[in-house]
Formats: C-alpha cells, sequence, structure tokens
C-alpha cells in the first residue's frame, strides 16, 4: 500500500483511473454518501463527555479525515470536502439517538446499501474499487465525488485537467464488448 500522505493530484489520479465509466462516476454521487452517513450513525455512539462538550467516535473520526483532506495540496477541494462530510456527520447524530435498533438500521442499511450500489457502478466501469488495490482510496472517495461535482460548475480546472491527463476521459464502457474501453 502507497502512503496515505501524497498529494491529492496524485491521490485523485490514482482513484480516477478505477473511475472512467461516467455510469460508475454517477453511483459514486450516491453510494458514497450514503456510506459516509452510515458511518457516521455507527460512529455517532457511545457519547462521552469531554470539556463540556458532547463527543462521539464520529465526530473524532471527522477531525482525523478532515485534517488529512486540508492537508493534501489542495486548500480549497480539502475545505469543501470536510464541509460535506461533516454536513454528513451532523445529520448521522440526528439520527443515531433513538435507540439501539434504529441506530443500527439507520447505520447498517445506509453503509450496506451505499456498498451495493458502488459495487454497481464497478459493473460498468468492469474493474473492482480502487480500495481493494489501496485502501486508502477509502479515504479519496469523498474528495472525488466533491470534485466530480463541482468540475461541471468550471471549479477546479486545472486540477481536473490534470487528474484527466493521467487517468484518461471518462466515457461509456460498452458492455457487450468489455474488452475494448
Amino acid at each position: 500500500m502507497s502512503s496515505p500522505f501524497r498529494p491529492a493530484v496524485e491521490l485523485l489520479g490514482q482513484y480516477a483511473e478505477y473511475h472512467r465509466d461516467r455510469r460508475n462516476i454517477s453511483t459514486h454521487f450516491v453510494g458514497v454518501p450514503m456510506i459516509v452517513f452510515g458511518i457516521g450513525v455507527l460512529l455517532a455512539w457511545p457519547t462521552f463527555q469531554v470539556g463540556g462538550l458532547a463527543l462521539t467516535p464520529a465526530w473524532l473520526v471527522f477531525v482525523l479525515t478532515a485534517t488529512w483532506y486540508l492537508t493534501r495540496g489542495q486548500a480549497a477541494l480539502g475545505t469543501v470536502t470536510a464541509a460535506g462530510v461533516g454536513l454528513l456527520v451532523l445529520a448521522a447524530h440526528a439520527v443515531a439517538g433513538g435507540g439501539v435498533a434504529p441506530w443500527l438500521a439507520w447505520g447498517l442499511g445506509f453503509f450496506f446499501v451505499g456498498w451495493v450500489i458502488q459495487f454497481i457502478g464497478h459493473y460498468y466501469e468492469g474493474r473492482k474499487p480502487a480500495f481493494v488495490d489501496d485502501l486508502v482510496g477509502l479515504l479519496v472517495a469523498p474528495m472525488f465525488v466533491v470534485l466530480e461535482a463541482l468540475a461541471p460548475l468550471g471549479l477546479f480546472k486545472g486540477l481536473m485537467a490534470e487528474i484527466e491527463r493521467r487517468a484518461g476521459p471518462t466515457l461509456i464502457r460498452d458492455l457487450a464488448h468489455p474488452a475494448t474501453r
């Protein structure tokens, strides 16, 4: 496994190599937030008090991942990604307090369905998910989704151009002739 502390352009370029089919990218707009939300729900319990603050494992993991996003050399993308993940964690806490059964149902349900959607996307891609070869892909996925969502608005043009230079253009893979891309 490569270092998780590589620059965003390198991380995103490697991740994008596993995500060139536009149908797969589209599934990530749904699946990745569902997985992040599900993890947030599962980590939103137990709550413990530290200096008058109610903390959960979800907030501790969020601080670590937000710090990671902000230190990959793309401050604006890191900030937007951290904010998006933070909103999902905040929403996760809203549903996690209703007892053990709802907590598990929301957390496991979103986590499981999110992964099903991811694997459907990788069927179209014809390639395994990036995290199979490099676990850091699990952290890169939200950053990739944010970039793919904002690039059509004209944001991050230089970064997007460099990623496409490294990974190639997106396409719709011909499922009838899967060997061709």
